[in-house]
């Protein structure tokens, strides 16, 4: 699969994860760029799969959030894992969708919880499924959680 570097943030992802031309971090629904100090905001949002974040406490509790994504596995792929599955061994070409699947999703959960003003994402869980039929394979990934406003932290003397 071809990669391709974001211009905005210089960030190297794969290609199919894009939106237009933005890679998935910078690539709003819309399509449009976040300017520098948003993107930098964003990608500060903390995220954990615990109920509560290390040494923080929450302000304030903005709701549940939720990203799906849904990737192709494209023939070669199919062809590779079914050899994998019938000679046994680990099947690299799904092990990367999946982890490209995760991060993607993973991002457009800081995206919504930056669009509610939230600065961290606890309590995360990722849900993995294979949508097949008519000789085609896709891979169905919804990562939701809860978007929180931490207090701000105070330097303790």
């Amino acid at each position: 699969m071809s990669k391709r570097t974001c211009t905005k943030c210089t960030q190297s992802s794969l290609a199919s994860v894009w939106n237009r031309d933005f890679c998935p971090i910078c690539g709003l629904n819309s399509g449009e760029a976040l300017n520098a100090e948003a993107l930098k905001a964003e990608k500060s949002v903390r995220l954990t799969t615990t109920p509560t974040y290390p040494n923080l406490e929450i302000e304030d509790v903005k709701g549940v959030i939720t990203a799906e994504c849904v990737f192709g596995m494209n023939v070669f792929k199919d062809f590779f894992a079914g050899m994998t599955d019938f000679f046994g061994g680990r099947s690299d070409s799904s092990q990367k969708v999946l982890r490209d699947a995760r991060e993607t999703c993973l991002n457009e959960l800081k995206k919504e919880a930056y669009a509610l003003g939230a600065d961290g994402v606890i309590g995360i869980d990722l849900d993995y499924s294979e949508i097949s039929g008519k000789g085609k394979g896709m891979l169905f990934l919804v990562a939701s959680g809860t978007a929180v406003k931490f207090k701000e932290e105070t330097e303790q003397v």
